[in-house]
């Protein structure tokens, strides 16, 4: 009597350079998927937990790249992956760098790594290693280069985190990255002044945190009109309170400060700016125009 067998695609072999934080949170994830890994880091004692859970150990950069096509690299920075693949052959192997990088990084990274035979992929990661093969966190990685390598590995390199290809342009996905990026940051300065704000006083942090929460999310809501406003060239449609009115506003803003004995210099930038196009005649408009004062 025949038995039924149920046949498996084999996993696709990945090397990875690089077992900081992020590269041994990647490193699990694909092990735990059952893809093969070999594994490479200049620090070779960071490697032996994951030789335990099935990981090949690579001596060198080179071996590590010789065992397979697909090669990830997930060290400190760009100069790094300039030093750990120095001399190393990579002609007919897939590159995918997910170092953070500036664009202009990634593109002159695309351009050596081809001129060297390589396939490139660039990649910037949105998460950070407590996310990583965690589907319900959220996590995903910008991916920009050679199309043909994101579509042959698509399924792999969505394994940790979901995968979003941005554009032929290498420098692409740093660039999303890198805007991604300066918001956040742009928010976690108002979220520290807010805080300020009520230090000293019988507000308690955990009191605030919710309403922080609930407001920054509904003001999130102006991502979409400001991205409309810009795409138009008409920053006076759809606006709720003006230019001319947010300017005259925020004297109030700056007397709280200084009534709680905070300093306003991360809000003083973006007031002067405000100012800036108010001056030029621009009060009717949204916020928006601030963009275009941005650009130099």
């Amino acid at each position: 009597m025949a038995q039924n067998t149920v046949e498996t695609s084999p996993r696709t072999p990945v090397t990875l350079l690089g077992l900081g934080a992020m590269g041994t949170a990647l490193a699990r994830t694909w092990l735990a998927a059952g893809h093969p890994l070999t594994v490479w880091n200049r620090t070779a004692a960071r490697a032996e937990p994951l030789a335990a859970e099935g990981a090949v150990v690579a001596a060198t950069a080179a071996e590590a790249v010789a065992a397979g096509r697909l090669v990830v690299v997930c060290l400190l920075d760009d100069d790094s992956v300039e030093q750990a693949l120095d001399g190393v052959e990579l002609a007919g192997k897939d590159l995918v760098d997910v170092v953070t990088s500036t664009p202009e990084q990634a593109r002159a990274r695309a351009a050596w790594a081809e001129a060297r035979g390589a396939r490139y992929l660039d990649g910037g990661i949105m998460a950070v290693p407590p996310m990583i093969g965690v589907p319900e966190a959220g996590a995903y990685v910008f991916y920009s280069g050679s199309a043909e390598v994101f579509e042959e590995y698509r399924e792999v390199l969505g394994v940790p985190a979901g995968a979003r290809y941005v554009g032929a342009d290498a420098g692409y996905a740093a660039l999303h990255d890198v805007a991604l990026l300066s918001a956040m940051y742009g928010m976690f300065a108002g979220i520290a002044h807010a805080f300020a704000l009520v230090r000293g006083e019988a507000v308690a942090p955990s009191e605030l945190a919710p309403l922080l929460r609930e407001w920054l999310t509904a003001m999130a809501g102006s991502v979409e009109r400001t991205a409309a406003q810009l795409e138009s060239g008409d920053y006076t449609s759809g606006v709720v309170s003006n230019l001319a009115m947010q300017v005259a506003g925020k004297g109030t803003l700056l007397r709280t400060a200084e009534e709680q004995g905070v300093s306003v210099e991360l809000l003083s930038p973006y007031f002067r700016l405000m100012e800036h196009r108010l001056a030029l005649g621009s009060g009717a408009e949204d916020l928006t125009g601030v963009v275009d004062l941005l650009r130099r």
